[in-house]
């Protein structure tokens, strides 16, 4: 299988919200050959903060599964401070009432887990 990177997102900022260690060096590894800043939160309250604190932010990974405040709602509050915001959500449930909740947060996509390398990366192009 080929990993070689079509996408160059130098210079674009993406906010990842994820608690489990794991799966954020994961998503570090997956995304090192776009050229892409990463800026990791580890709950719902400090993705807020960090988007408040980070205005070049492009887009946001929101693992919807988070202690302290879920992804649910840490995403409602940052499309308040910008609704124009993609935030993609990331979950390991992806069928019936779960993908109208994230749709109803906000989300503006959802990439489901164990997450596709290539179909996340189809995803966030859409948006940046």
């Amino acid at each position: 299988m080929n990993f070689s990177s079509e996408y160059n997102w130098e210079g674009k900022v993406l906010l990842v919200a994820e608690d489990e260690d794991f799966n954020y060096i994961f998503l570090e590894e997956v995304l090192t050959d776009t050229n892409a800043r990463l800026i990791r939160a580890k709950d719902g309250e400090e993705a807020i903060r960090l988007f408040e604190s980070n205005p070049e932010i492009d887009l946001v990974l929101m693992d919807m599964q988070m202690p302290v405040m879920n992804g649910y709602d840490a995403t409602r509050n940052i499309k308040k401070l910008n609704q124009q915001i993609p935030i993609i959500a990331q979950t390991a449930y992806h069928y019936g009432e779960a993908y109208e909740e994230i749709m109803a947060a906000g989300c503006d996509d959802f990439v489901t887990k164990p997450i596709d390398i290539n179909g996340l990366k189809d995803v966030i192009a859409r948006f940046i």
